[in-house]
């Protein structure tokens, strides 16, 4: 089954209709029969950018609810030190504690797809396998 990582960006845009992304990214997931992944970490900072939309924290949850997304968690300190690790790494990016769990979700699943917004960013980070990004929207 393909598998495909999910950044903060995506979500906001599915749910923002005057987000300038939100066509793509509709088709996209809407067109997309895989598992789809994420963590908590992208979960906290989508409901953080969701708080001022209307329901939109609410629909954010009834969307994870429905498209049966994966969410994983960062919490065993040893991977909040990697997470900090990697931000430290690409701090001339930036990286954020978000984009650092995706990267290190990869590794552990050795998935590669990432679905985001931030091009610059996953165009530019590596897992430490050294894999670099497929990004799924173009």
């Amino acid at each position: 089954m393909k598998t495909w990582l999910v950044d903060t960006g995506p979500f906001v845009a599915y749910l923002s209709r005057t987000d300038p992304r939100h066509p793509d990214v509709v088709d996209a997931l809407d067109g997309f029969t895989g598992q789809l992944v994420t963590t908590a970490a992208v979960v906290t900072e989508a409901m953080y950018f969701l708080a001022d939309t209307p329901d939109g924290p609410l629909s954010f949850a009834e969307l994870l609810m429905a498209s049966e997304i994966q969410i994983a968690g960062v919490g065993e300190p040893t991977q909040s030190l990697a997470a900090a690790k990697l931000m430290a790494k690409y701090a001339d990016t930036p990286m954020d504690f978000a984009d650092a769990t995706i990267v290190l979700l990869a590794d552990q699943l050795r998935v590669f797809d990432v679905i985001t917004l931030d091009r610059r960013g996953f165009s530019t980070y590596r897992t430490a396998q050294g894999k670099p990004f497929r990004l799924v929207l173009t």
